[in-house]
């Protein structure tokens, strides 16, 4: 009898582990069957809906955990919303183990007046945006529900400050400041691209509570930004005057020092005139957002690391005009209802993947990805974080406390007790196929489809034909 195990997120974290699942070759004569659960018609999570789509390279991993998810062994259950559909003690009785891998999908607060404010935007809701995520873009195409109208926000705002000093707002600060022509080259859903024609930003403001040498920029994202037209980057040098603490970390970390060189470049330029700046303010701290009925700006102050290594304010308070702030601060993970969670760390509570119970381990159940160590690392992190994760799962079979039981056929028939009908690897391929036709159309290599009406009415549409009716 193989070993049947769930997956609940179909994103990096989630394939990563089923493909380790399916490849192993420890535990000999296991067979392994993975079932990856996604709340959502399509798979590929963060890298379809997290990564932005002016990088295709990255983006190309999709074909990779495509192949994993068509390979024999693995079923893929689009559209099956645990929690909802039916319940985490449900899962688990259904099969042998169940691995949650749904990521971090709300952000981290600034915690300072103000920041509730119309204009005050989280990051992971403008990236779902532009990435064009069926829950920021209703079938009727009024604002989601607790969304900010983010067309509305960009023809209105000429000045943006974005707080956050990672890749996540480098992302945002270019999708904010790109050509349009650039992006139309890109698999950007068309009523993202229309909203982007209609923006009236001009400048940008980047806030770095922190100096240039603890800035989580990779060298690679923060070069481009600077390769784009009709950009001017504008850098006080006064910035780039390290301090002890500093000096540290650039002799000892080789980001450090090449993000540095990159600004002090950018330092040195002469300004052209462009049409679009970004200034990008290091040791600045946000006190509060500025506004009555909806953002005006930001007030800041100068920042410094005290003895005790924290960051505090140490300077005369001063304003920044801007009609929209995007908080970049970072992912939080959410509960799953029934799955064990730390509110402290937005996290489930874990040991090498372990999934840890009301203070013991809890048999059969495991955690990878973000959920499991939090937003820290690369795409690829999760492949090692995955591996680690099926490690401990392997190990628990070998010393014979999970041992496959479950009945292979108990999980499709509770959701068709339901009247489920799960998306599979099939429909994905004719939401894929649809993608690429509606480019075409628009003269483009593909089109991202944002609203789940599209996605469901593609997914039901005959091979080689138009899309159909879908389902509700």
């Amino acid at each position: 009898m193989p070993l049947l195990v769930a997956v609940v997120g179909a994103g990096p974290s989630g394939v990563y582990a089923a493909e380790a699942l399916t490849r192993q070759s420890r535990v000999e004569g296991l067979g392994v069957r993975v079932l990856v659960l996604d709340r959502l018609p399509v798979p590929f999570g963060l890298v379809r809906y997290g990564v932005a789509p002016d990088h295709p390279s990255i983006r190309s991993i999709r074909s990779t955990l495509e192949r994993t998810l068509d390979a024999a062994g693995v079923t893929f259950y689009g559209d099956v919303q645990v929690g909802r559909d039916l319940s985490v003690d449900e899962l688990r009785a259904s099969v042998d183990a169940v691995v949650y891998a749904y990521g971090a999908g709300s952000d981290r607060r600034l915690g300072i007046p103000g920041e509730e404010l119309p204009g005050s935007v989280a990051a992971p809701e403008l990236v779902t945006w532009y990435t064009g995520h069926p829950d920021v873009h209703p079938d009727d195409g009024t604002a989601a529900p607790g969304h900010p109208w983010v067309p509305g926000l960009l023809s209105a705002a000429r000045e943006v400050v974005v707080v956050g000093a990672g890749n996540v707002a480098l992302d945002v600060v270019r999708v904010l400041v790109r050509g349009v022509d650039e992006l139309a080259v890109t698999d950007m859903a068309h009523e993202v691209l229309v909203a982007l024609r209609d923006r009236a930003v001009t400048d940008v403001h980047v806030l770095a509570r922190r100096g240039p040498a603890y800035t989580a920029f990779t060298t690679k994202e923060l070069r481009e930004l600077g390769e784009l037209d009709d950009l001017d980057l504008l850098v006080d040098p006064a910035d780039l005057v390290l301090d002890e603490s500093s000096r540290l970390v650039a002799e000892t970390d080789r980001v450090a020092a090449r993000n540095l060189a990159v600004l002090a470049e950018w330092a040195g330029r002469p300004t052209r005139g462009a049409s679009h700046r970004v200034h990008l303010h290091f040791w600045t701290t946000p006190l509060a957002v500025l506004g009555t009925t909806h953002v005006e700006g930001v007030r800041v102050t100068r920042s410094a690391i005290g003895p005790d290594g924290l960051v505090r304010a140490t300077g005369e308070p001063w304003d920044l005009p801007a009609q929209v702030v995007v908080r970049a601060v970072g992912y939080r993970g959410l509960r799953l209802p029934g799955a064990p969670y730390d509110e402290r760390t937005g996290r489930i509570p874990h040991s090498e993947g372990r999934v840890i119970r009301d203070g013991a381990f809890s048999p059969g159940e495991y955690v990878t990805g973000w959920i499991k160590r939090g937003p820290t690392g690369v795409i690829g992190t999760n492949k090692s974080d995955a591996v680690e994760t099926v490690a401990s799962l392997l190990d628990d079979v070998e010393q014979g406390t999970l041992v496959p039981s479950a009945a292979p056929d108990a999980l499709p028939a509770l959701l068709a007790s339901r009247g489920l009908h799960p998306l599979g690897m099939p429909e994905w391929h004719r939401i894929d196929a649809a993608e690429i036709a509606r480019g075409q159309q628009l003269g483009r290599p593909r089109t991202t489809l944002a609203h789940r009406r599209e996605l469901l009415d593609a997914a039901a549409a005959p091979e080689g034909g138009d899309p159909g009716s879908g389902r509700t």
